[in-house]
């Protein structure tokens, strides 16, 4: 079993399985274990566990991890690609918007949202093309919704004195994350996601501006800003597979 103080390495049915170690400030709670779609696994360890109790939970849930993470990877290898038709579900800030593609080869190439649709016109009814113009919809529109709920956030977060730099990047496992010199990255896939969980994701970031690692202090201030971060993480997991598909 690996260890530097930030994860251990499982092996289970000659797999190795990494589980990343995640501090929790406030003793006495239990010790808990996600297996996230994208694979990552993380246990949660409240303060003043010790090394043979963190050992003796992980070796019971091994077994339990390695299923988690084989029925993930099922459903990865069955996911149904993104045909980019008529009648699909596309998300915007949590909501399932059902896309409308149009085809006028006359009429200038444009993405709108209108009444819960994404209507989409396509001079040529090409599914890259109409895959390409969402992305830049997307793009565009998370620009505008992160500066706007960063900006909001902002008076929350006394430590933060100037404004950091944003930066948008479409990153695999990741929503988010702060760069040494203070730069924000976050993933424009996020703006499919509730505003609740895109605060969530800019607070984590606005946290490491002060806290560089996720030791006690760190998640200390993270429930200062946000008591109730752990639902919003939950519930912005429980969607990644969903909003990440293409």
């Amino acid at each position: 079993m690996g260890d530097d103080g930030t994860h251990r390495i499982l092996t289970y049915g000659g797999e190795q399985i990494r589980v990343d170690l995640v501090p929790r400030a406030r003793p006495g709670t239990t010790l808990r274990i996600k297996v996230h779609p994208d694979l990552r696994v993380e246990a949660s360890v409240p303060d003043g566990t010790t090394e043979a109790d963190l050992d003796k939970a992980l070796h019971q849930k091994t077994r339990w991890i390695w299923q988690k993470l084989r029925d993930f990877r099922a459903v990865q290898e069955h996911a149904t690609p993104r045909a980019y038709v008529s009648g699909e579900s596309h998300f915007y800030l949590g909501r399932r918007h059902l896309l409308k593609v149009h085809h006028q080869p006359d009429v200038p190439e444009t993405v709108r949202m209108l009444r819960g649709r994404l209507e989409v016109s396509v001079q040529e009814r090409h599914a890259l093309r109409i895959q390409k113009m969402l992305e830049l919809w997307y793009f565009t529109r998370a620009q505008e919704v992160f500066r706007n709920r960063l900006n909001a956030l902002l008076p929350t977060t006394l430590w933060v004195r100037t404004s950091p730099a944003l930066k948008l990047q479409v990153m695999q496992t990741q929503w988010g994350n702060c760069s040494p010199d203070g730069t924000i990255t976050l993933n424009p896939h996020l703006v499919k996601a509730p505003r609740d969980c895109i605060d969530y994701v800019i607070l984590h970031e606005l946290c490491h501006l002060k806290e560089h690692n996720h030791g006690p202090a760190f998640w200390g201030l993270m429930e200062h800003v946000m008591p109730d971060w752990e639902r919003h993480k939950v519930r912005l997991d429980g969607m990644a597979e969903m909003m990440l598909q293409k």
